[in-house]
């Protein structure tokens, strides 16, 4: 939930890497979809199925005048209303960060979909380590809030991040970190924890 909106057409570039991400033909459950422009992209280019949920009714209603099936649901508590296996991904695009519970929700989308897409935000970008140390809460393109306006209730570093995905028994299956851009870093590893804007994942549950 950032304020990188994108030009009339056309994705922002993290959601134009999760398209890429989604096989053809796929069942997709998108969670937070905002305004539906990554379904109506991925129903319209390759021939993906998909419901979109999303509780802000400003996007609710954008979603249906793009013609995305769109139904509005609690993420943190109303997810049982989807059965077991029923989508082949479920994408969770920067919205982790602002559910009460991420924990549970990672677990339910594990039980609703084989594949899971997860992007978020990097509190531990090296800006964010200066002006906390300046005193000052972070603040930055993906992070843009100021701290009393702010619709994140969760910070976490891609480590903090991680380690979460292993307690729930999700496998990391591909990790993108991305610059502060929104688009692909070349940096990998430990350093992407320090310099990364923040990072998408594929997930699955562990055999």
């Amino acid at each position: 939930m950032t304020d990188q909106t994108p030009r009339p057409g056309l994705l922002r570039p993290d959601l134009t890497l999760v398209a890429g991400l989604v096989p053809a033909g796929s069942r997709v459950l998108d969670l937070g979809c905002g305004d539906g422009a990554l379904l109506a992209h991925l129903i319209e280019t390759k021939g993906c199925r998909g419901t979109g949920v999303e509780r802000e009714p400003d996007d609710v209603l954008a979603a249906i005048a793009a013609d995305v099936p769109v139904i509005e649901l609690d993420l943190d508590s109303q997810l049982s209303e989807f059965a077991d296996g029923s989508y082949d991904v479920v994408v969770l695009s920067r919205t982790l960060q602002a559910v009460r519970h991420p924990g549970h929700l990672l677990t339910e989308m594990s039980r609703i979909g084989e594949r899971l897409v997860v992007s978020m935000p990097n509190f531990g970008l090296w800006r964010h380590r200066l002006r906390l140390l300046s005193g000052h809460m972070p603040r930055s393109k993906d992070l843009p809030y100021s701290w009393h306006d702010t619709p994140n209730l969760h910070h976490a570093t891609l480590v903090d991040l991680e380690a979460l995905f292993a307690e729930l028994g999700l496998r990391i299956e591909r990790r993108i970190p991305l610059d502060e851009d929104g688009r692909p870093s070349r940096h990998s590893g430990r350093v992407a924890n320090l310099l990364a804007g923040a990072a998408i994942y594929v997930l699955r549950r562990k055999a």
